[in-house]
């Protein structure tokens, strides 16, 4: 038996930036996964994943992630999105730099 459909964000990496991507409702692309289309419908997660994996220009490795619908948009439901979406773990730069300076300027 196939298993029901879940909901999905379209991401990928920036292709010369290495971030990590979210496709929106608008067919751009964002690095805040809360702005992120989600996805509940399969022939149309397949659509859009087409259309990401079109954008060679912008985004390599494309691929639909599973999600859930959170009180700031799309939330992920798998360990390894929110590890992507959270940046590196080696040391704090990037994302996490970030949320550094904004804690420490409280």
């Amino acid at each position: 038996m196939a298993r029901a459909f879940t909901p999905k964000v379209v991401t990928a990496n920036h292709l010369l930036e290495g971030d990590v991507i979210y496709l929106t409702a608008e067919n751009d692309w964002t690095r805040a996964l809360s702005e992120a289309e989600l996805i509940t419908d399969e022939a149309e997660a397949q659509l859009r994943l087409l259309e990401a994996q079109s954008q060679a220009q912008i985004a390599v490795g494309a691929y639909l992630a599973d999600a859930k619908a959170g009180d700031q948009g799309p939330e992920p439901t798998h360990f390894r999105e929110e590890f992507r979406r959270t940046g590196p773990s080696n040391y704090a730069h990037g994302k996490q730099e970030a949320k550094l300076e904004a804690t420490a300027n409280v």
